[in-house]
């Protein structure tokens, strides 16, 4: 019995699994590689993430737009010479109006719209301070 074409066929089919296997390591090589190349890219943004975030207090805050009105930054310095709430009637005094119903009623408003903006806080009814 001749085995020659048996064996050539098995040479065939070895060469054919070898080149498989070559193909799919390196396939494997090239993968591995792309894998060290991402989890290296996250390492980096973890460290930028926690070196911003630690620096993020260290930035100046934005204060955001104030209404066009020529008191409201007028009433911001008023409270910038203070530590602690102000009343609508303080606000009125500082800004030199007189104490009058409509002018505390019309600063009140104003210092409504700044705790919208979120630029002043209203501790108690009535007591308006910076924000923290």
């Amino acid at each position: 019995m001749n085995i020659q074409p048996l064996l050539d066929a098995l040479d065939l089919q070895e060469d054919a699994a070898r080149a498989l296997a070559d193909d799919l390591r390196a396939q494997i090589d090239d993968l591995q590689t792309r894998l060290r190349e991402a989890e290296t890219h996250l390492e980096h943004l973890a460290i930028t993430r926690t070196t911003v975030t630690g620096l993020a207090d260290r930035l100046p805050a934005v204060a955001p737009d104030l209404p066009e009105h020529p008191d409201h930054p007028r009433i911001l310095a008023a409270f910038n010479h203070t530590t602690g709430p102000l009343r609508a009637k303080d606000i009125c005094e500082a800004l030199g109006h007189e104490l009058l119903p409509k002018n505390v009623e019309g600063t009140r408003a104003k210092l409504k719209r700044l705790v919208k903006l979120g630029i002043l806080t209203e501790a108690d009814t009535g007591n308006f301070a910076r924000k923290q």
